[in-house]
């Protein structure tokens, strides 16, 4: 059985293997990555998805595509290819510039077996950032389960173990929860059009945590009805004023949560706050392939579709953001970054 604290993405000799995240629910299987075109195929359709997932397989995608060469404009077009592949999650550019700013002072013979070092170190510091923010978010579930016996938590999309190295963000207090024996039930969206509730809700089977799988236009009656205590959900960019754009949808689950006095979390590590981004209009929103959304086959060839893959949540809303560090005002992002600046 997989569990948390599992690896999505391993070193394999001069490959990496990740799980196969397009086959999930139904199939547990593996891809071998070795080559750059191989890495920039399973980010973009989606093999390897989440925010800090994609930051790793990127980084490791980078090491690939220095294998048939590594001076700086191999290095240049490497990074290009990979930049392309998905707009809106941050930790993807995070990785890549931070891979660059250690390789571009070496050597060019030295900087293949660097690349690989770094890699490994960004997939090492997400398990243990994953775990601090489980830890940090424990104790949130720990006041709800205390107030009602039962903690009634509310996520959507996925932000498990499956969207990163191992732990997951979202979902790190709901398993730092179970481990503690805590009662909770987990109510999961689905997450049209590419379903990635069923992942969560897979996820959550594998560990033995209660969940409820309902429609994404459900969420805003269980709100109003008090069967929700919380709701955690993840995060593709933070601007630096706190706006925090996730899979679309998260818009109205945290407007509801507002409208019922539920509180409203947004769990994800330092990496994915873009300090460089003013605001959520900043934040570019990546736009998917129509046919995902299934209208077309349905013979409407002549109607127009927008298939919108992310929305963007005010700070005013989010009532904190679960980090390694701890959890913050959304406004107070920038006191953070001098803090760990310092």
């Amino acid at each position: 059985m997989l569990n948390s604290g599992f690896s999505t993405i391993v070193e394999d000799g001069d490959a990496v293997v990740i799980l196969d995240q397009t086959r999930l629910p139904a199939e547990v299987s593996y891809v071998r990555l070795t080559h750059i075109d191989h890495a920039a195929h399973a980010i973009r359709v989606l093999q390897a998805r989440g925010a800090p997932l994609i930051g790793a397989t990127a980084a490791y995608g980078l090491a690939l595509g220095l294998k048939d060469g590594a001076d700086d404009d191999r290095l240049a077009t490497v990074c290009s290819l990979l930049l392309a592949t998905r707009p809106t999650a941050v930790n993807l550019q995070w990785a890549l510039s931070r891979m660059q700013s250690v390789l571009r002072g070496l050597p060019e013979a030295e900087r293949l077996a660097a690349a690989w070092r770094e890699a490994k170190t960004i997939a090492e510091e997400d398990i243990a950032t994953n775990a601090a923010i489980g830890r940090h978010g424990l104790p949130l579930i720990e006041h709800a389960a205390a107030r009602t016996g039962t903690a009634q938590v509310m996520t959507h999309c996925n932000a498990g173990w499956l969207a990163t190295v191992a732990h997951g963000t979202a979902l790190a207090p709901i398993y730092a929860a179970h481990e503690a024996g805590l009662r909770q039930h987990v109510w999961v969206s689905e997450t049209r059009p590419r379903n990635q509730g069923q992942l969560t809700a897979w996820e959550l089977g594998q560990a033995g945590v209660a969940r409820s799988f309902v429609a994404d236009n459900a969420a805003g009656l269980l709100l109003m009805r008090g069967e929700v205590d919380i709701v955690i959900v993840g995060a593709d960019r933070i601007a630096a004023n706190g706006d925090v754009a996730n899979k679309v949808g998260t818009y109205l689950k945290a407007l509801a949560a507002r409208a019922h006095n539920v509180p409203f979390y947004v769990a994800a590590p330092v990496s994915t706050i873009d300090f460089a981004c003013p605001d959520g209009a900043a934040i570019p929103i990546e736009e998917r392939e129509p046919e995902e959304l299934g209208i077309h086959a349905l013979g409407l060839a002549d109607c127009a579709v927008r298939n919108l893959a992310f929305d963007v949540t005010p700070a005013g809303l989010i009532a904190g953001i679960i980090t390694e560090h701890g959890i913050f005002p959304p406004q107070q992002l920038m006191q953070l970054r001098a803090r760990l600046t310092q």
